[in-house]
């Protein structure tokens, strides 16, 4: 009798079908998803693409949740409380839009999988491909060095 092999077993290559990058991929992620958690959100006068990016998303219609990781004070942003980590917010997540430096993204990794979010998206000039296989091969779709405004707009969002 043969073994059961797992979906996304070491041997496997399967894991890799979750790592998306072309145009068509990206647009069906995005219209199949409605509620982004951001990771790293700026605030408002930061003036940066983790404040204006989300933004966008949020103008455009999707449920925003921020998920800063400094500002302490932040309470609320885009009509949604703010949670300090993934694993607080309630409910669903499709995406996790990732604004953090390459090398901060393994200290979020627990908290990425406690929530299990369909996907997880590495903004633009941000990749990191251990923890991009480690995700995959958990069952979450991953994006690495895109910016989400750009695919938006791509789309017509």
């Amino acid at each position: 009798m043969s073994a059961v092999r797992e979906p996304y077993a070491e041997d496997s290559d399967a894991w890799r079908e979750r790592l998306l990058d072309t145009p068509a991929e990206l647009r069906a992620l995005l219209e199949r998803t409605h509620r982004i958690a951001v990771l790293g959100v700026k605030a408002p006068e930061s003036g940066q693409p983790a404040y204006y990016v989300p933004n966008h998303a949020h103008r455009v219609g999707y449920d925003v949740i921020p998920v800063p990781v400094y500002y302490p004070e932040m309470r609320e942003l885009f009509g949604n409380p703010a949670y300090r980590t993934l694993a607080e917010i309630p409910g669903d997540i499709d995406l996790v839009d990732v604004f953090r430096r390459p090398q901060d993204i393994p200290k979020h990794v627990d908290d990425i999988l406690a929530k299990r979010p369909k996907a997880v998206w590495f903004q633009s000039g941000i990749r990191h491909d251990a923890v991009a296989e480690q995700l995959a091969r958990a069952g979450i779709e991953v994006v690495q060095d895109r910016c989400l405004l750009v695919e938006l707009r791509r789309i017509g969002r």
